[in-house]
């Protein structure tokens, strides 16, 4: 019997909804930056998420797609409301279904971490603090962003994505209260977690009510935020026991919160998985199938957490940037391990950038990036945020 058949990587899951995924691999979300600065996607975009379709994984997660255009994280982000490029998106699903795969989009508001150039940062409440000043939303501006995050989800659904995935993690708006770093109100939407987590299971009604109940709705959630003060793993779980009581088909765990300064999970050292024991505890907390993000580096890593049964599926990022046809490999019992990049004293945000236009040269199919060419990856990668921001502007302002 060949790996292929015995893998426990090769196994089908499904989901709470009854969609079926075609194995346990997936592409965790990411912000590829390749919108085209009005928040519709490109040709790269399309070619991108169609070569990892391609290279076996059974789901790819686009990262930070907004509903409206006042809290993007990055101008590269991808918009999608009623004003949207419905043909350029239903190309991106379709491509993205390549082989059987499924594509999700990862809906977000980036709230606090707004990019302040093309936006007007506001999160739970305000704060002042160096590299950080946001204001507070209101208790109205609150109150619709359930139908926003709905809205999202039904046209995702019309226009053929396998699903969506809503972000509670990494510091955007909805990990931002549950946070009791960013998250100061007084009111029904702060203080205690359970209203601290008002909002998150408000939003999460409001989708699988828009969606129906066989539409895949995902969940991305920080085991903690990796900051003294913040959401930390006994808030987590207790999220998680809450969450178990709705219709969601799939906790992608992960954690960190890209608060300025503060350091990236995947920039860490560390040679296994980031979140994996806490996936064991929160195995114990609900049966809804749990999709662990980060540090996967070897091929025996992601078959014993599939082994062990702290993870239904595994989610790769960076290892999909460096090798994109790597779930096929891994399937067919080849390829132990991806050859990551080093960097020496790489500047804040500069590994990201170098990965970011990595992810371009993936999609417009060039050759790699050298780790030495960080300093111009990072130089490229804000001359094409600038670049947008413009666009941003003079269009969606």
């Amino acid at each position: 019997m060949s790996k292929m058949q015995t893998s426990p990587l090769a196994q089908t899951l499904t989901l709470p909804c009854g969609a079926t995924l075609k194995n346990r691999i997936a592409k965790s979300a990411m912000s590829d930056s390749l919108g085209d600065g009005a928040g519709n996607p490109t040709n790269d975009q399309v070619n991108l998420y169609e070569r990892w379709a391609e290279g076996g994984l059974a789901l790819s997660i686009i990262g930070e797609v907004q509903g409206t255009p006042n809290f993007a994280e990055k101008p590269g982000n991808l918009i999608l409301n009623d004003q949207s490029d419905s043909g350029l998106l239903e190309r991106l699903a379709k491509a993205g279904a390549t082989d059987n795969a499924q594509l999700w989009l990862q809906l977000g508001h980036a709230g606090a971490m707004a990019d302040a150039p093309i936006s007007t940062p506001k999160g739970p409440s305000a704060l002042d603090l160096p590299g950080l000043t946001c204001g507070a939303l209101s208790l109205d501006e609150i109150h619709a962003l359930p139908a926003e995050f709905a809205r999202s989800a039904s046209l995702a659904k019309e226009l053929g994505f396998g699903g969506v995935e809503l972000h509670a993690a990494h510091g955007f708006l909805l990990s931002q209260f549950l946070s009791p770093l960013f998250n100061k109100r007084e009111d029904a939407y702060g203080s205690s977690l359970q209203n601290r987590m008002r909002l998150l299971l408000e939003v999460i009604e409001a989708v699988r009510e828009a969606v129906g109940p066989k539409y895949p709705v995902g969940i991305k959630l920080n085991a903690t935020d990796q900051l003294e003060g913040g959401f930390a793993e006994d808030e987590a779980l207790e999220v998680i026991s809450a969450v178990d009581k709705t219709a969601i088909d799939l906790i992608d765990i992960s954690g960190g919160t890209y608060f300025p300064g503060a350091a990236s999970s995947s920039d860490r050292a560390g040679s296994g998985p980031y979140f994996l024991e806490f996936a064991g505890s929160a195995r114990k907390k609900t049966d809804i199938p749990l999709m662990v993000t980060g540090g996967f580096k070897t091929r025996a890593q992601a078959e014993s957490a599939i082994l062990d049964g702290k993870a239904d599926l595994i989610g790769l990022a960076r290892a999909l940037v460096v090798d994109p046809e790597l779930p096929s490999f891994w399937l067919a019992g080849q390829r132990t391990e991806p050859q990551f990049p080093r960097f020496k004293n790489p500047p804040e945000g500069g590994v990201t950038a170098w990965y970011t236009m990595q992810i371009t040269r993936n999609a417009k199919g060039e050759t790699a990036l050298a780790p030495d060419e960080l300093d111009a990856a990072v130089a490229e990668y804000e001359s094409r945020d600038e670049a947008r921001r413009q666009i941003w502007k003079s269009r969606l302002s």
